[in-house]
């Protein structure tokens, strides 16, 4: 067969396979658009799930006839001013957004320069463009897409339902409007219907404005239950909110991750959020994330998919420790923070429903006056009680208060100031066990022995040649994270068959030192497995439970 160049229509849908697979990701190229231009309001309209109509409205800076006509071409843009694709500072940069989706639409573009007295108005259709022509419009860009995927309908029967896309393409927006809270972002649907929409942040800090619109995104159990992260390392900055490890879900749909402005779904991060949490979230559970990675635009390529959709890392290792290190020192501050959402399931679970009463009458185990053991770790890993002098009954007004009773033998019921609240014994001394082994480990390193014969480990010339590489980062770090979060994985699973389980009876001072050791050790607010050691009641909740308030 003869080799021949292909007709630029046919080009352009090929690229359209690549960048536009479906309504969402044509969504996404558009709003991209319309934030490079600077604007500070986009609305969006979607028409079934936006495969008959996706409109994008901005205030931004607007195009002259003559760049009108060039922005449908393919490769032309504004946006690489000195050609240099390892300084990429705008979100768009390749020019194929708009050609690849005229190639496979009927797409009418109008635009208006602020200084302009008029608009311009440019219809691609399946490829073919007509000349510019003036029309009336205000200072901004309008994009209609329409048919989206007329010209290539085998394309169509790759798509889910409207509903599905429409939810797609709304999570685009989302993604990029938490990046962007100095603009005001608007989804309407079908019927008029608002899907979405958040006003400009007025916050004078990019902090501020950031956690008010992820407050409005991710709402405000969010908000109200996770902690800031701000670090530094090797040029790069780490910000954003994390979720405490009660507060969890099933997929991992809420993590967000912007690299420079730019939402990514990349393996690097996703896996280094997964090893912060790995010692606080069980394995089939997922945080919920917001990360805002800002670093030198040299020290990241955007370049590597074909929808902007993965970033890579010069230095991917740096990156990952930033993020494990970040994270995991927040979730330590954050002490034995547990959800409020826990509490609030709770007072939920005691409503009354159907009639039928959710509370059993417990068998209580009321304080007896015999001696005092304390729960502190003995250096044997069976030995968990080792006698210690007699306290005085601690106060109420204690974090968790003072241990009153011992329900069904596993949870500990203590009063505080402000009302009750129930521990899971079992939970709660895995989680102190599992912290004092990271401790000892911090201190004396994993316990070793030269073997009597050394053990050779052979290694071709690549595997040699990354050894080597990294062999300043490993002193750095003094091990790898992944061998590091193996022996993490073994202690947790040590912790939990060596704590107190539940059943067991433990006296009052016992139960009491196990909620003062809570009180002064970090995550102590959820065990190994991401699930609550305690739920704090506060007085009004439960007043109104009984119909006091």
């Amino acid at each position: 067969m003869t080799i021949r160049l292909l007709p630029p229509v046919l080009v352009n849908r090929i690229a359209a396979g690549e960048v536009i697979e479906r309504p969402a990701a044509a969504v996404k190229e558009l709003v991209e658009n319309a934030i490079d231009a600077g604007a500070s309001r986009i609305d969006i309209t979607l028409k079934d799930g936006g495969q008959a109509l996706i409109a994008v409205v901005d205030n931004g800076t607007g195009m002259t006839p003559d760049e009108l006509g060039l922005a449908v071409e393919r490769h032309c843009t504004s946006k690489l001013p000195d050609d240099d694709l390892l300084r990429i500072a705008a979100l768009g940069f390749r020019g194929e957004a708009l050609p690849s989706i005229g190639a496979v639409s009927r797409m009418r573009i109008v635009s208006r320069p602020p200084s302009s007295d008029s608009a311009w108005e440019i219809i691609v259709e399946a490829g073919q463009k007509s000349a510019p022509a003036p029309v009336g419009h205000a200072p901004g860009t309008r994009v209609e897409v329409r048919d989206l995927f007329f010209a290539t309908p085998a394309r169509l029967k790759f798509l889910k339902t409207p509903r599905t896309e429409r939810e797609l393409a709304v999570d685009a927006v989302r993604r990029l409007a938490m990046a962007y809270p100095a603009t005001s972002f608007t989804v309407i649907g079908d019927d008029e219907r608002v899907l979405l929409r958040l006003a400009a942040s007025a916050e004078p800090g990019m902090a501020i404005a950031r956690r008010v619109r992820l407050a409005q995104l991710l709402g405000r159990d969010f908000a109200d239950n996770s902690v800031e992260i701000d670090a530094a390392r090797g040029g790069f900055r780490l910000s954003g909110l994390i979720g405490l490890p009660t507060l969890n879900r099933v997929l991992p749909r809420d993590q967000y991750l912007v690299v420079n402005g730019r939402p990514v779904r990349d393996k690097l991060l996703v896996g280094a959020v997964r090893g912060a949490y790995q010692d606080v979230l069980a394995r089939d559970r997922h945080p919920i994330v917001a990360l805002f990675l800002d670093g030198p635009p040299a020290e990241i390529d955007v370049n590597v998919h074909p929808a902007k959709a993965e970033v890579r890392f010069r230095d991917a290792a740096l990156i990952r420790g930033l993020i494990v290190g970040a994270l995991r020192n927040a979730l330590a501050a954050a002490g034995h923070r547990a959800s409020s959402t826990v509490a609030a399931a709770t007072v939920a679970a005691f409503r009354p429903g159907d009639g039928t009463s959710l509370v059993s009458t417990p068998r209580l185990a009321f304080p007896q006056p015999p001696a005092a053991p304390s729960l502190a770790l003995a250096e044997t890993a069976n030995d968990f009680l080792r006698p210690a002098p007699t306290m005085a009954p601690p106060p109420i007004e204690t974090r968790l208060g003072a241990a009153r009773a011992q329900l069904h033998g596993t949870y500990i019921l203590a009063e505080t100031a402000t009302g009750i609240v129930l521990v899971d014994q079992h939970a709660a001394h895995e989680r102190l066990v599992y912290e004092r082994m990271k401790e000892a480990l911090a201190a004396r390193g994993v316990a070793r022995q030269a073997l009597l014969l050394p053990e050779v480990v052979e290694l071709d010339e690549a595997g040699a040649a990354r050894l080597a590489a990294r062999a300043d980062e490993l002193a750095e770090w003094g091990d790898a994270l992944s061998l590091r979060e193996r022996i993490e994985t073994v202690c947790g699973t040590l912790a939990c068959h060596t704590s107190v389980r539940a059943g067991r009876r433990l006296s009052p001072a016992e139960m009491d030192a196990l909620l003062r050791q809570m009180e002064a050790t970090p995550n102590s607010g959820q065990c190994n497995h991401g699930r609550p050691t305690y739920v704090a009641l506060d007085l009004t909740d439960i007043e109104r439970l009984f119909g006091r308030r």
